[in-house]
């Protein structure tokens, strides 16, 4: 039975309160996988194969990370079901033999009293008081009984959505590749000099000195622009999912103070430019690893370090949402996502983008620019 179909069932035999939010959170994620599972095999024929593949890669990511969430939460609704039941193992003893005696108990010796009919008429109305209380807590029991078989068939359905989820998103990384390779429709501003290139890299010791002398990178002049994002400053998304580790300026545990801000993915999250831009330079840079520069206008570049891949050439005008890089690390097997799904540590985010933003060759906050009060 898959997932989708498990929890569809409970739904149809289950009372209302046995609906978790767990479960309901593990339906919609795997509807989100069912939808991405359908786009991968679509993209393949869009007229742009490049952006069907990256919102296949954002809508796996989605579906991925939903499920993480609800299997996490299944398992602690179900440590915290199971702990209830065990410390109210006596009470639950006791309240079964109670509707046992009330179930098995013929009713004429129910109405028989020492005291005669007036002790029988008072024992009856003392029964009909309690009863209804007895099987209130008899079913409140049994709800907590069906939730936690619920999670636990959650749990052990998932494992199938999660590896066919995991398998969709690699092969759609895979063809994101060979589609960004075959690309040939981008305009571009300039064709990068190689041997130019290569002395700037050499003689700069720092981030700025290189960003300074990116004009120097190109084989000629460099085609003006008259591109400006200016009127949604604070306002573009960020360049991944992902959480703030460190603001602008703030040391990081090696006590490193950078004036760009650190972001958490996922192993080989996806990196999409925030909006239109030109490549003004990729690949690796000093201690940074492998970066891209992108300029979205004159005098404004957005930096984005610790890439693992990285798409695209030097020179071209790339649309918003194009995909600019992979981050680095390895995607979890379905035992490691299950290992930390109970408390949301691990590898869920163990990989790190430095994002920094640099106006007239001067460094800015980054959240002057990106809005980071949403979690990704």
């Amino acid at each position: 039975m898959t997932l989708r179909a498990l929890i569809l069932a409970m739904a149809l035999t289950s009372p209302a309160s046995a609906q978790t939010d767990p479960s309901t959170a593990a339906l919609n994620a795997a509807r989100k996988l069912e939808q991405a599972s359908i786009a991968l095999t679509e993209a393949d024929s869009a007229r742009d194969r490049v952006r069907a593949l990256t919102a296949t890669i954002q809508a796996y990511e989605a579906g991925l990370s939903a499920m993480r969430d609800g299997l996490r939460r299944a398992a602690t609704r179900e440590a915290q079901l199971t702990a209830e039941l065990h410390a109210r193992e006596e009470d639950v003893a006791q309240l079964l033999g109670v509707l046992q005696t009330i179930e098995t108990t013929a009713p004429p010796v129910l109405m028989l009293h020492p005291s005669g009919p007036l002790g029988s008429a008072r024992a009856g109305m003392m029964l009909s008081e309690v009863t209804p209380a007895l099987n209130a807590r008899a079913q409140a029991l049994a709800e907590n009984l069906h939730e936690v078989q619920t999670l636990r068939l959650l749990q052990q359905n998932a494992s199938e959505t999660l590896t066919e989820g995991l398998v969709g998103v690699q092969t759609a990384r895979t063809k994101l590749s060979e589609a960004i390779s075959d690309r040939t429709d981008l305009p571009r501003r300039f064709v990068e000099d190689p041997i130019r290139t290569a002395i700037l890299i050499s003689s700069t010791e720092t981030l700025e000195g290189f960003a300074s002398g990116l004009s120097e990178i190109s084989e000629g002049e460099i085609a003006q622009t008259d591109a400006n994002v200016s009127n949604r400053q604070g306002q573009i998304a960020l360049p991944a999912r992902g959480v703030i580790l460190h603001h602008a300026n703030e040391s990081d545990a090696a006590g490193v103070t950078r004036p760009g801000i650190v972001l958490a993915t996922r192993p080989r999250a996806i990196v999409t430019s925030p909006t239109a831009a030109t490549i003004r330079y990729r690949g690796p840079l000093l201690e940074l690893g492998n970066l891209i520069i992108l300029e979205p206008q004159p005098g404004l570049l957005f930096v984005f370090a610790g890439l693992q891949e990285v798409y695209g050439e030097t020179g071209q005008v790339i649309p918003e949402g194009t995909p600019v890089g992979l981050m680095p690390g390895e995607t979890p097997e379905i035992g490691a996502i299950f290992s930390t799904s109970g408390d949301g540590t691990g590898t869920e985010r163990s990989e790190t983008l430095y994002i920094e933003v640099r106006q007239d060759n001067s460094p800015v906050d980054p959240e002057s620019w990106f809005r980071t009060d949403k979690d990704g």
